[in-house]
């Protein structure tokens, strides 16, 4: 972290122990403990990073286990320490995002029975708190915005409190309010769609594509349909964003027709949904999300396949899913 403190590290049972190793106060562990999935879900969606969320997790324990005074309040408390280092982070990270080659994606995180030993908590988030589509438009906001409307709207946090996370008045959190929510809820998952029905959907495009049913696949697509995949110049993908059903369509024909023979998919939970990952040669090289309209059709189409946004693919309990 930009302050040089050495994390906290969680043992395999998900106790809290300090950096010299000695378990902390129980009092103060188990108060930790109970807001873990808040602070962990908070500076991953602001930041679309595990490996920088994990870090905001470890320093908003140390700094939580500074304090000396009592606290009324600790889930506001937490909240409060778990964006500001969040927002740190995003600062410190703002050259790098610039220079990012072609589209950026967040990390995918594997949820419900895929999640990873190291992210407890990851086991029992949801698509509303963690959805790939409201994470992309996220990164369209400020950081004290995505704070603001996180806090709001997924947390139920009040004016009050978001105006002393973010050092200023309530008139101004409400701004940052009304701009978020314009831009950000179209973006979450639609209302109804269960795992199971997401799932039948996900199998139903993964079946055109990969028979080469042009026809069947369009049809599945919105008009507005959008694919964006992230390669981060360490692996094959379109720079842009492709649009409209038929540039979609022959894109993952193409990619069908290209890798199809040598590549294997999987399921898995990721950002609490289901979602179809591809692995060739032991290992996972691409990921495909999928998003829908409230129509049922799909939407966004979000393929990850930077080798290094995929490590926590290669691993834990997702990988009983490979062939």
């Amino acid at each position: 972290m930009a302050d040089g403190t050495e994390g906290a590290n969680d043992d395999a049972g998900g106790a809290v122990r300090s950096p010299h190793g000695v378990s902390a106060s129980p009092d103060r562990d188990a108060q930790f403990l109970a807001h873990r999935r808040l602070v962990f879900t908070i500076a991953y969606d602001v930041l679309g990073s595990v490996a920088d969320a994990e870090d905001v997790v470890q320093e908003t324990y140390l700094r939580w286990r500074e304090v000396q005074a009592p606290v009324a309040d600790p889930r506001a408390y937490l909240a409060r320490i778990a964006s500001r280092q969040a927002l740190n982070v995003l600062r410190a990270s703002g050259r790098r995002r610039e220079d990012y080659p072609g589209e950026w994606l967040p990390e995918p995180l594997p949820t419900g029975e895929d999640a990873h030993p190291a992210d407890p908590e990851a086991a029992v988030l949801t698509a509303g708190e963690v959805s790939t589509a409201m994470l992309v438009l996220l990164q369209t906001l400020t950081g004290p915005e995505r704070v603001a409307f996180l806090l709001h709207e997924v947390f139920d946090f009040g004016y009050a409190e978001i105006a002393a996370v973010l050092d200023a008045g309530q008139p101004a959190v409400r701004q940052m309010l009304h701009r978020a929510r314009s831009r950000v809820r179209s973006g979450t998952p639609r209302a109804g769609a269960d795992t199971g029905e997401h799932r039948a959907a996900v199998e139903r495009f993964l079946r055109a594509a990969m028979t080469g049913q042009v026809q069947s696949l369009v049809d599945l697509l919105a008009p507005g349909v959008v694919l964006v995949s992230d390669g981060g110049g360490k692996a094959s993908a379109a720079l842009r964003p492709v649009h409209g059903p038929e540039k979609v369509a022959r894109l993952m024909l193409g990619l069908a027709d290209k890798y199809g023979d040598g590549a294997v998919p999987f399921f898995m939970e990721l950002n609490g949904l289901p979602a179809v990952a591809f692995c060739e040669e032991g290992a996972v090289t691409t990921v495909f999300q999928l998003e829908f309209s409230a129509g049922g059709k799909v939407q966004s189409v979000f393929a990850v396949r930077n080798p290094e946004k995929l490590r926590r693919m290669q691993e834990g309990p997702g990988t009983s899913h490979l062939p």
